[in-house]
């Protein structure tokens, strides 16, 4: 009697996407903005990553833009990590949020030991992977071969779709802190906790993922002291691109500063077409006519452009940094921190003064512009984009005060 058949896995398509060029990508990410709109509210009830909307980033090549070539990714220059999701961010913050996290995590997955790579791009080079990055939120011990973790992770943007996951984890020693490490974790050895019940940001379906005891080898574990700055990660000898040089914790948070910066320009155009053809209720008058009205457009466009061009000068300082090679000093580093801070909360005061503009259309759920609202005061929760703790410590530094810089910095 012959051995029943076994039903093969489909194969996965392979897209090469090496050959794409920086202008191109941002062609295919400014053609996503109408469809991306239309999509928005449907995003949010969602509460994920529409799968229409992961499919058309698949199939774009837009999550891959940072991806070492030699897998078939786009290797872009680090502006491309703030750029394409500012473009996204014009037609949903919370799609270009997803992108831009989705994005980085192949950027990151490039530092890995190279067996940890091949784990990931052999099986699918469009494989996703949504990460939890908060340290202390996750635990580990040194065992033979490589970790021990668990943890409670929050707001892991995109883990509804991702095959991996990378938990952050601080090592201990007894009571000691004697390491910091970013764990890839594959989908069947992480929970996810349907969680995200927010004000804003909802089609980001950052849930929070738990783990409990799981073994995690020691190719699968970055060092995050190797990710600092210069070319000391694993990864180096495979991928030698400078950008994987770029610092973590320093540029880290500027890529998903594009939903932010293209929510705050959407909220500008949106106010642009409404107030060239809206007259008020009351005296029939044209609002374009009213200074009020065109000193407050105008306000937030400079706020919007002001923003935008503070966090690509970071972006490119950064990336000349990389090839020229050196470390970034510690001063550039909490610089970096800094702007991208100040920045975001520029976005957020524009997006106020033009949600302000709308008035009592501004309440409605069906007027795009209290999501945008929403949207901008729920990213601005982020950790990194906190002025408070992203501003004190350069101003210490630079006034020569003792700063205790965290090990992963």
């Amino acid at each position: 009697m012959s051995a029943p058949l076994t039903k093969k896995a489909p194969a996965v398509e392979r897209r090469d996407f090496s050959g794409v060029s920086y202008d191109e990508a941002l062609a295919r990410a400014r053609a996503m903005v109408p469809v991306l709109r239309e999509r928005a509210s449907r995003a949010e009830d969602m509460r994920s990553l529409l799968p229409e909307t992961e499919a058309d980033l698949h199939a774009n090549g837009l999550l891959r833009m940072t991806q070492p070539k030699r897998w078939g990714g786009m290797e872009l220059p680090w502006i491309a990590m703030f750029e394409l999701p500012a473009e996204l961010g014009r037609g949903c913050a919370s799609t270009a949020w997803s992108g831009a996290n989705l994005a980085i995590h192949h950027w990151m997955l490039a530092m890995y030991d190279a067996r940890a790579q091949a784990e990931v791009w052999e099986e699918n080079p469009d494989a996703l992977i949504a990460s939890g990055i908060a340290y202390p939120q996750g635990r580990a011990r040194k065992v033979d071969g490589g970790f021990v973790i668990d943890g409670y992770w929050n707001f892991s943007s995109g883990v509804d779709g991702a095959s991996w996951n990378m938990l952050a984890v601080t090592v201990k020693d007894g009571d000691a802190v004697v390491d910091h490490r970013m764990c890839l974790v594959p989908r069947k050895d992480f929970e996810i906790v349907d969680d995200w019940h927010v004000l804003g940001m909802r089609g980001t379906g950052s849930k929070s993922v738990k783990a409990k005891d799981l073994f995690v080898p020691e190719y699968r574990a970055l060092c995050m002291y190797l990710a600092r700055g210069e070319a000391q990660y694993p990864g180096a000898h495979t991928n030698p691109h400078p950008h994987y040089a770029i610092p973590l914790s320093g540029l880290g948070s500027h890529c998903i500063a594009g939903a932010a910066v293209g929510n705050a320009q959407a909220a500008l155009e949106m106010t642009l077409d409404a107030v060239r053809e809206r007259s008020t209720n009351y005296t029939a008058v044209r609002m374009r006519e009213f200074q009020a009205v065109q000193l407050r457009v105008a306000a937030a466009g400079a706020r919007v452009d002001a923003a935008r061009l503070v966090i690509r000068n970071d972006c490119l300082e950064a990336q000349a940094i990389a090839e020229a090679p050196r470390a970034p000093t510690l001063e550039e580093k909490l610089r970096w921190k800094r702007n991208v801070a100040y920045a975001v909360q520029l976005c957020t005061e524009a997006v106020d003064n033009l949600h302000a503009m709308a008035g009592a259309r501004g309440i409605y759920d069906h007027y795009p512009i209290q999501r945008l609202f929403r949207d901008a005061h729920a990213l601005m929760g982020h950790i990194g984009f906190s002025w408070d703790a992203q501003a004190t410590p350069w101003g210490l530094v630079a006034l020569g005060g003792d700063f205790e810089v965290p090990p992963t910095l």
